[in-house]
C-alpha cells in the first residue's frame, strides 16, 4: 500500500500520479483517504489533550486529599471521570477510523513509475521489442486451434476434466501432461544458476494473499476455502512474497531471489463472454514464478534482468514473441512497471500473454512489513519486491500445439524440451 505518511506530505504529486492511470474513482478513494487521515491526527491530538488533563486532574485530587479537601477532591475526581470517559470514546473512534482508512489504503494502487507509458487500457501498450521468429506466413495445417489438435491427438481431454470437477478445468494427457511437466521443469532450469527453489504451500492465509494485493480488491477472483480462512493461491508470488513478512533483513542478503513451481487457482470471474476453450482460460494450471526481494537501487536493473530470462526460455522455444510494456491504464494495482511476453497463436489467431514480469516499488513489502537495515546505519527501510512468470504453462502449451503442428496433424517438440521428453521428438496422431 501506499506510504499514508507520502500522502499527508506531497498529497498534490500523489494525486497526479494517480491521475495517470485514467480511473477517476481512485482519486475519489484518495480524497477519502486523505480526509480520513486529517481526522485520524485529530483524534490524537483530542485524545492525548483528554489523557493529559486525566492526568493532571488525578494529581490534583492528591494533592486535595492530602490537604483534607474533601469536597473538592471528589469534584475533581468527577472531573477527571469526565475526561477519562471522552479518552475511551476518542480511543474507540480512533481505531475505527484507523481500520476505515487501512481499508481504502489497501485499495488504492500503487504509483506508476515515471518512465511508464500513458494510456488507459491494453490498446495503449506499447510495443518494445518484436515480433520476433514471426514467419511471413503460418501454413494451413498450424492454422487449427490447438484444442482440436490436441483432443484428436488424445494430449486434452477436457470433457472428462469437466466431469471431474466441473467446467474449466482442463486435463492433459499421455504426452501433453508429459509436455506440461516439461515447460516447467525447462523454466527451473533456466533460473537454478541464480534463484533459490522453493516448494511453498498451495493454501494461504488472508493475510498472506492480502500482501500482495489480490485481497480485497480481488477476492471474486480467489478460490476461498471459507471454513479454514484459507485461499488456493493464484500464483506463487503470494507465498514467496511472504516468505521474509514481518522480518528485518540485513542489507547484505539483499537481493533473496526465490523461484517455485505451484499448481495457481483463479475463478476467472470476467471470463463472461471469452473463449474458455482448450487451455486458454482455466481454473487451475501450473506456473514458474521468480521473485525478488530486493534493496531500492537494486530493483531497476533486476527488472530487466527478470525480463531477459523469461524472454529467453520463450525464445529457446522457438516460438513467434514480442515484448510490450503495460501502459499506466493497464497497469496492475500493486505494479509500479510491468512487462508483458506475449506468444503468437496461430490456431487461435491471436498473441496470448504467457509472462509478465513486474517490479512493485515497497508497495507489497509495505504490506507484508519486510524491512531491511542498512549496515552502519539505525533504523530501517521497507524493502522492494519484483516478480515474473519464468514460464506458465496453458498458453505456451497451446502455442506450441498450434506453432508446431505438421501436415500429417503430429505436433513437433521443440529441441529444447526433448531431454525432458524421455526420448519423444513428436506428439503423432494414434
Amino acid at each position: 500500500m501506499l506510504d499514508v505518511r507520502l500522502i499527508r506530505t506531497d498529497f498534490e504529486g500523489v494525486r497526479a500520479a494517480l491521475t495517470r492511470r485514467a480511473d477517476p474513482t481512485i482519486l475519489e478513494q484518495l480524497d477519502h483517504a486523505s480526509s480520513l487521515d486529517g481526522r485520524l491526527r485529530e483524534i490524537i491530538a483530542e485524545r492525548d489533550g483528554a489523557r493529559r488533563k486525566v492526568n493532571e486532574f488525578s494529581k490534583t485530587v492528591g494533592r486535595l486529599r492530602t490537604a483534607g479537601d474533601t469536597a473538592a477532591a471528589q469534584a475533581a475526581m468527577a472531573t477527571s471521570r469526565e475526561f477519562g470517559e471522552t479518552e475511551r470514546g476518542l480511543t474507540a473512534e480512533h481505531d475505527e477510523v484507523s481500520e476505515a482508512l487501512r481499508q481504502v489504503l489497501l485499495r488504492i494502487p500503487n504509483l506508476a513509475h515515471p518512465d511508464v507509458p500513458d494510456g488507459t487500457g491494453e490498446g495503449d501498450n506499447p510495443l518494445v521489442k518484436g515480433p520476433v521468429n514471426m514467419p511471413d506466413a503460418f501454413a494451413d495445417h498450424q492454422r487449427v486451434p490447438h484444442w482440436e489438435t490436441a483432443t484428436a491427438l488424445g494430449i486434452l481431454d477436457n470433457e472428462r476434466a469437466a466431469k471431474i470437477s466441473g467446467s474449466m478445468f482442463t486435463m492433459q494427457r499421455g504426452l501433453g501432461a508429459t509436455l506440461a511437466r516439461a515447460l516447467c521443469q525447462l523454466a527451473l532450469d533456466n533460473n537454478a544458476d541464480a534463484f533459490e527453489e522453493i516448494r511453498p504451500p498451495t493454501l494461504v492465509t488472508t493475510a498472506t494473499l492480502t500482501a500482495t494485493g489480490q485481497l480485497p480488491k480481488f477476492a471474486d477472483d480467489a478460490f476461498a476455502i471459507e471454513r479454514d480462512d484459507l485461499w488456493l493461491i493464484p500464483t506463487a508470488e503470494v507465498p514467496l512474497t511472504s516468505l521474509y513478512a514481518g522480518e528485518i533483513l540485513d542489507e547484505a542478503a539483499l537481493p533473496a531471489l526465490l523461484m517455485a513451481h505451484t499448481s495457481c487457482f483463479r475463478r476467472e470471474a470476467g471470463s463472461a463472454g471469452r473463449d474458455t476453450r482448450g487451455m486458454l482460460r482455466t481454473h487451475e494450471f501450473d506456473k514458474v514464478e521468480i521473485l525478488a526481494v530486493a534493496l531500492p537501487e537494486q530493483a531497476p536493473a533486476l527488472l530487466a534482468e527478470m525480463t531477459a530470462r523469461a524472454e529467453r526460455t520463450i525464445a529457446s522455444l522457438g516460438l513467434p514473441y514480442r515484448i510490450i510494456e503495460i501502459c499506466t491504464g493497464d497497469l496492475g494495482q500493486s505494479h509500479h512497471r510491468s512487462f508483458d511476453i506475449e506468444v503468437f497463436a496461430p490456431g487461435t489467431d491471436c498473441w496470448l500473454e504467457v509472462s509478465s514480469v513486474s517490479w512493485f516499488s515497497d508497495y507489497q513489502a509495505r504490506r507484508a512489513d519486510i524491512r531491511f537495515r542498512r549496515r552502519g546505519k539505525s533504523g530501517t527501510e521497507i524493502a522492494h519486491t519484483l516478480n515474473g512468470s519464468a514460464l506458465a504453462v496453458p498458453r505456451v502449451w497451446a502455442a506450441i500445439i498450434e506453432n508446431f503442428r505438421q501436415p500429417d496433424a503430429s505436433v513437433t517438440i521443440p529441441d529444447v524440451l526433448v531431454p525432458y521428453m524421455r526420448g519423444a521428438t513428436s506428439i503423432a496422431p494414434r
